[in-house]
């Protein structure tokens, strides 16, 4: 097989947080006085971790202080909160486990903070995806590759073999930026019609396809 190595996006690849992620950003805001946001608008604002996630959310103009003060109160509520609503996507589970048994290096890289990132991953992949990374203090966020070539290293994996999942944009890149095949798909936060305006170049519309892309000889 061309590949032995995936390494998977986590939220609107593996995981529909986007509910959870709404409700954090609608009790930040409402606690500071601000205006809220629809689920739509939230789903336009990830993928670029929850600094950008809120600063996209407040209004305009709005004063740095109190940007801080909702990021604060966003995380503090969504790390309680972040597996009220959140469930893995429709074929997921089925799929990393075929990967495993049949010997694939999995990992998580993600722009959501680190505890979050490792909180969920063992809530619901527990010994699926022994390697999960996110947003850390010292080391660069995707698009940069620094996440990827962590995961890479910690799984012991061999770069020419691994291969990226991801729905967005910020995905693309990133595969792009580490040297890596991408793989996109069409169920998460960003459509096919966004995906292809971004650079897509395979997209798969569900798990099967998926794994047949990553089996493929």
């Amino acid at each position: 097989m061309r590949y032995d190595t995936v390494i998977f996006d986590l939220d609107g690849t593996l995981l529909d947080t986007l509910q959870d992620l709404a409700d954090s950003v609608n009790y930040a805001l409402n606690v500071n006085a601000l205006p809220q946001r629809t689920v739509d608008e939230v789903r336009r604002f990830v993928g670029s971790g929850v600094a950008r996630l809120v600063a996209r959310a407040v209004p305009e103009g709005t004063p740095e202080n109190l940007v801080s003060k909702v990021l604060a109160d966003f995380r503090a509520h969504y790390v309680l909160n972040m597996e009220n609503r959140t469930a893995p996507y429709p074929g997921v589970l089925e799929l990393l486990r075929r990967l495993r048994a049949e010997g694939f290096h999995l990992a998580i890289v993600s722009n959501k903070f680190d505890a979050a990132v490792k909180g969920l991953a063992q809530a619901y992949f527990e010994g699926l995806l022994p390697v999960a990374i996110g947003e850390a203090a010292g080391i660069s966020r995707k698009p940069a590759p620094d996440t990827v070539f962590k995961a890479l290293r910690e799984l012991g994996a061999d770069a020419g073999r691994a291969v990226y999942v991801g729905d967005s944009d910020v995905d693309i890149q990133t595969a792009g930026s580490a040297g890596l095949p991408c793989i996109s798909v069409s169920w998460g936060f960003r459509d096919r019609a966004f995906l292809l305006e971004h650079g897509a170049g395979l997209i798969v519309d569900d798990t099967e396809a998926l794994y047949r892309a990553l089996t493929a000889e």
